[in-house]
């Protein structure tokens, strides 16, 4: 396995249309080894990654910060193939021609479509990538504004007198009392924006993250591109849902138990020990199985 290293990314950006995408870069392109390709969650940045890239010192890895968070361009999204055209559009501009791709939640499901559409990768790693049952999709599209507004996420609370703080109050809490340290420490550092006024707001606002939450089920052609897919791909589940479940509640997955069967080289990973929170509460596990796609 890789020995980890603190190297400090390069932060680039990338003008698409109407918005740019933001991204953290390690490392050098190189023919002889696929890049990695990391692509996060709702509500989170492409920096959570850190302590994972930072463990593939001789690989090129890039971070991405999808629209809407992070440094990216702060704008709502209300179908989820937003996402997945967006990456496809950043692989483009990149000109990335191989890659291993690593996806948590939605991050999974956006990597899950531009897979389809790009012939770039090798590999995809996808941890509950968010992706039902067809039949949950069915009559299922996006939704109007006013529902995300009574959404739970459009009530965190949004500002923060440092990083520090927002550490401090999240230590212990829900399910971010499984975070790995550090990983808690990055996504409290990078998933805020110093205003004016010296005080901090999230990057990703309340309202942007509810407008995801609400929009889950707008994207029923993935399976569609799942059926495209001929690269070997990695299903990693955290613990079934019980049959009565808040869907708030992201102890568990809100991934299709079959879904790696339906890749045409798919394989199930099933750990019940893990919250939905699969790259934050086991690093270790996830560098091995990436360690093992090189």
């Amino acid at each position: 396995m890789s020995v980890l290293a603190n190297i400090e990314p390069r932060l680039g950006k990338i003008s698409l249309g109407d918005i740019d995408i933001a991204y953290a870069e390690r490392g050098q392109r190189s023919d002889a080894a696929p890049s990695l390709l990391f692509v996060h969650a709702t509500g989170f940045h492409g920096r959570l990654w850190d302590r994972i890239a930072s463990a593939f010192p001789n690989s090129h890895s890039i971070c991405v910060d999808q629209r809407g968070h992070g440094r990216s361009s702060s704008l709502a999204v209300d179908h989820w193939q937003t996402f997945g055209n967006d990456l496809i559009e950043f692989i483009d501009a990149l000109e990335l021609d191989s890659a291993i791709g690593i996806g948590h939640s939605m991050g999974g499901h956006s990597l899950t479509h531009a897979a389809a559409r790009r012939g770039v990768f090798n590999s995809l790693l996808l941890l509950d990538p968010t992706i039902a049952s067809p039949d949950d999709y069915a009559g299922a599209s996006s939704y109007p504004d006013q529902f995300a507004s009574g959404h739970p996420a459009a009530r965190r609370r949004n500002r923060f007198a440092s990083p520090e703080e927002m550490r401090d109050r999240l230590v212990g809490k829900g399910s971010f009392g499984r975070f790995a340290p550090e990983i808690l420490d990055d996504y409290c550092r990078y998933g805020l924006t110093c205003l004016d006024d010296a005080s901090f707001e999230l990057c990703c606002r309340p309202e942007v993250e509810a407008a995801v939450y609400v929009s889950a089920r707008s994207n029923g052609a993935i399976h569609e591109a799942v059926a495209q897919i001929d690269a070997p791909v990695t299903v990693v589940r955290a613990e079934e849902p019980p049959p009565e479940r808040d869907v708030t509640n992201f102890a568990y997955s809100p991934t299709w138990p079959a879904l790696a069967d339906r890749f045409s080289k798919g394989r199930d990973i099933y750990w019940p020990d893990s919250t939905h929170f699969i790259p934050m509460q086991h690093p270790e596990r996830i560098i091995k199985l990436i360690d093992a796609l090189l």
